[in-house]
């Protein structure tokens, strides 16, 4: 289920590395995160929607790849957007 436009303006804010950024990894990230959460809600009243979890598992792939090419690329970056959006302990 895609994000509504006045989430993802708020997303795209928040992360954004400069006026006009909307597909920076991170901005990229952020927007998956959003989406990966709100499909975990989903499959907790929906436990056998299988098709709508294939969907979950390519989006989590694509966000670990974001995450891979951000952290050879820019450690810095990477560090302050992990903790930001609380994806690792």
């Amino acid at each position: 289920m895609p994000l509504h436009r006045e989430k993802k303006a708020v997303v795209v804010l928040k992360y954004r590395q400069h006026e006009k950024d909307t597909g920076s990894p991170e901005v990229q990230v952020a927007l998956l995160t959003e989406r990966i959460n709100s499909l975990a809600d989903h499959f907790k009243s929906h436990k056998k929607d299988h098709h709508s979890r294939r969907g979950l598992l390519k989006m989590v792939g694509q966000r670990r790849r974001l995450l891979d090419y951000l952290r050879k690329t820019h450690g810095d970056r990477y560090r302050t957007l992990i903790e930001s959006l609380g994806i690792r302990k």
